[in-house]
This record gives C-alpha cells, structure tokens and sequence, in this order.
C-alpha cells in the first residue's frame, strides 16, 4: 500500500496561520507539497476549522464550488487524502440563503467522497450559520473508519459516541479555537479519545484561524502530541490493529467502554425532546449573549 508503515496510517495535523482577509488555499497547497517531499509516509492531511477561506461568512459558496475544486486539485496532485477543514457553504433557496460551516473529504484522486455540515454552530456568538443534521463516517481501502465532526461539536459527548458507534476508529476534528477556553477543549478531546477508544486528531489554527495547541491523543488517553502556539505540522502514524485490540482486551487492558455502552441495562430519557422529566432546561433562558 502506498505510504503504508507496517500495516499504519499516517496523519498529518497541520496547525497553520489562517488569514481571514486572505484566501488560504495556495498556502494549504504548498504545506500539501512539503509533507508530500518531507513525510512520504503520511497518507492523508487535515487542516482547522475555516482553514481556506478564513472566517468570514461573506466568504460563503456553493459546494461544488471554485475553492472547492481547488482543493480537489491539490488532493490529485499530491496524491493525498484531503480533510481541508472547513468552509462556509451557502446553499440558496426560493426562502433565501442558507449558510453551514461544511467540511469536504477529498480522496488522492481528486474526488469528494463525503460533505459534512456541522451539527453545533457556536451559538448564540456564530450566528447566522444552520446547523447540519447527518453524521458523517468514511473509509479508507486498507486502513480503516473515519468520523469528522468540527469544533464545538465535540463538547456534546453524543457525537463522538455517535461516529464511534457507527464504527470510527479514528476521528478528525478541525477546530478553530481563538479564546480562552482552550485548555477545556484539551481535556475534552483526551476524554473523548479514551471514552470512545479512538484516536482523535483536534486541530486547531493560529493567527486568526485560533490559539494553536492541537492535540492528538491515543485510544488509550494518552496524549500523542500538543502543540504550542505557533504553526507546526503534527504527523502520527496510526495503528488500526490497535484500535480493534484495545476494544476486544479493553483500554489500557482495562475498561471496555464502547461494550458496556452496547450492553448497558439504562435508557437515556434526557435525549426525547419532549420529556417532561426534565423541566429544568427549560428554565435557563434564551441562548443569547450575555450583556
């Protein structure tokens, strides 16, 4: 297989300088060559949230689109998986627009394989962009189950369980983080990684793409790699042999997390929108900024 190490899959995060006055994409590209020259092995790439074309929702295209199709040739030119992040989507309408934060998966030739729209906008602060409905897993010949989800969607623990029950070894999560709660968002994606028994790859941008410290983590919990503030690439080989082990013998040959999920004796209630079980949520308030 070619780029294969042993029967592993190399990944590469790439935590680079967004620009959200600037289109990104040539920058994306060369990156895409270098680890293409310097990491042969790598097979696939992932950069953050709104890597391309920064976030601005005046950005937003329709998919298929121009950048869109830049990016499939870049994939087909370097002969690389592509996740590129994210990009506003703008799908029109008779009712007018409607804009999504999607983020294509692209195969080494070229093709879209997948679309996903994130499902958690960061409201009540990302307005103006709807949140998607679908869960999103691939495959990869030879390798292994791919889940995406993007940035806020990782603090709902129901979409990670979600991707891993629909059989995701491996999850990439583009992010763009630009505050303070970076450090919340390290223990989350550590977290997600053990309770799911998956890699979880969560990349963020820097400049004003976010604050860097991208954070790759083993289906172990243990803590791959974190980068500091500034651009960096992050390859990792990943191991699916591992993955599948580890859920057959147990994390750490402890804990089997997803089998106990499987055969648990409880229902959640707190998941049917209309159960009168749980009145408390509805005495919080209108998701809106604070004043």
């Amino acid at each position: 297989m070619n780029g294969a190490m042993h029967g592993n899959f190399g990944i590469a995060g790439v935590q680079m300088n967004v620009s959200a006055f600037e289109n990104n994409v040539e920058r994306m590209g060369n990156y895409l060559r270098h680890i293409r020259g310097r990491f042969p092995w790598v097979r696939m790439v992932l950069f953050s949230e709104l890597a391309p074309l920064g976030p601005r929702h005046h950005n937003a295209e329709p998919l298929p689109g121009p950048t869109e199709t830049r990016l499939t040739e870049l994939a087909r030119e370097t002969g690389l998986w592509l996740i590129p992040g994210s990009l506003f989507e703008r799908v029109d309408g008779p009712d007018g627009s409607v804009v999504y934060n999607t983020m294509p998966v692209i195969n080494p030739q070229g093709e879209i394989v997948a679309r996903f729209r994130k499902l958690f906008p960061f409201r009540p602060y990302e307005r103006d962009v709807a949140g998607g409905t679908e869960f999103c897993v691939f495959d990869v010949p030879g390798a292994g189950r791919f889940g995406v989800s993007i940035c806020y969607d990782m603090w709902f623990p129901e979409t990670t369980r979600t991707l891993a029950a629909m059989g995701a070894e491996v999850i990439l999560h583009p992010t763009m983080t630009d505050t303070i709660d970076r450090d919340v968002e390290l223990a989350i994606a550590r977290a997600s990684a053990a309770q799911n028994q998956v890699y979880f790859f969560d990349i963020n941008g820097v400049g004003d793409g976010g604050v860097g410290r991208s954070i790759v983590c083993d289906p172990s919990g243990y803590v791959l790699h974190q980068a500091d503030g500034g651009a960096e690439i992050v390859p990792i080989s990943v191991d699916f042999e591992r993955v599948r082990r580890e859920r057959e013998l147990g994390l750490r040959n402890l804990g089997q997390p997803l089998k106990s999920f499987r055969d648990r004796d409880c229902d959640f209630k707190v998941y049917q929108r209309e159960s009168p079980d749980f009145p408390y949520l509805n005495t919080l308030g209108p998701l809106t900024k604070p004043d």
